[in-house]
């Protein structure tokens, strides 16, 4: 029988060849999966931490990777790192880390995907501008359906390949982002 290779020894390459990207219509579950793993973080975590749902999941509509994307909110660096810890401690695998932000994930396995897949964004408080794009894009479909245009000629190209994916589709979400600042202010 032959052994699989943990995810820790495997090349980027191989994460993606295990982990490409797929995209499916949007499910109205999405918002329970996103409220059932916010339960799982409140008995983790302590009260005064602010949960957002944010990536194509949370926009109305559009078509998305089935993988719930959640902004948590700290006041400080070491709260940052602290809460970081608490999720590895509780399953979450640390994706990437630097100073002001640590991305965690959880649903990834050497089989690949699990029924559930979560990204876990957490930030500073000043740094939220994932939300101003969703809620650009939940109040104007116009530019969410633009969007899932952009994100379904993307899909193949890159399908094996997220960084050129989250690259490619990078102008138009500062585009958008600057925009829905420049509203709120």
């Amino acid at each position: 029988m032959k052994s699989v290779k943990k995810l820790s020894e495997m090349t980027l390459e191989e994460l993606w060849e295990l982990f490409p990207i797929y995209l499916t219509e949007h499910k109205s579950y999405w918002v329970d999966w996103y409220q059932e793993e916010i339960a799982v973080l409140k008995n983790i975590l302590p009260p005064y931490i602010e949960y957002f749902h944010i990536g194509s999941t949370a926009i109305n509509g559009i078509w998305a990777k089935p993988i719930i994307d959640i902004l948590i909110v700290v006041k400080s660096n070491e709260e940052l790192k602290v809460t970081a810890k608490t999720l590895q401690k509780n399953g979450y695998v640390v994706m990437s880390e630097n100073d002001n932000r640590i991305s965690l994930n959880k649903g990834y396995t050497e089989n690949g995907f699990a029924d559930r897949v979560f990204h876990l964004h957490v930030r500073l408080e000043n740094d939220k501008d994932e939300i101003y794009f969703r809620d650009y894009l939940n109040e104007h479909s116009e530019v969410a359906k633009e969007y899932e245009e952009l994100k379904l000629q993307l899909w193949k190209k890159f399908e094996r390949n997220r960084d050129a994916y989250t690259n490619a589709k990078t102008d138009f979400v500062k585009k958008y982002t600057e925009l829905a600042k420049l509203k709120a202010f």
